[in-house]
């Protein structure tokens, strides 16, 4: 799924639409997602539990979900389902793909803040 705001890697709209509009909620709320994306990139890269990992990305989906940042969705999504698969590892592109969304995603809560 893809953003209706050009290529920004947090569909403004839906977020505007999950919390009525209130900016004070929306400034929360992709704070507290820029620190879920870091923590679960963690568990996700350094547990040796495959369960803890998959869980870490299902998680960090759902996150992704509620904010509109679908690419991370959808990456976090491709990792849960490889973890969950008969290799129990995702691999290397998978793993990128999901550390790039993140990291584009943060990068665009960082430009979303305002000004101190």
């Amino acid at each position: 799924m893809s953003s209706p705001i050009g290529s920004s890697a947090i569909d403004l709209a839906h977020l505007a639409r999950q919390t009525g509009g209130d900016r004070a909620l929306e400034r929360e709320l992709l704070t507290l997602f820029a620190g879920q994306c870091s923590l679960h990139l963690r568990t996700i890269h350094a547990s040796a539990d495959r369960r803890e990992r998959m869980d870490a990305a299902h998680t960090l989906k759902g996150a992704a979900r509620a904010v509109g940042a679908w690419q991370v969705a959808e990456a976090a999504g491709r990792v849960e389902e490889a973890l969950a698969g008969p290799r129990d590892e995702p691999g290397d592109a998978a793993l990128d793909a999901l550390a790039l969304a993140a990291a584009e995603a943060r990068a665009a809560i960082a430009r979303l803040e305002p000004a101190a």
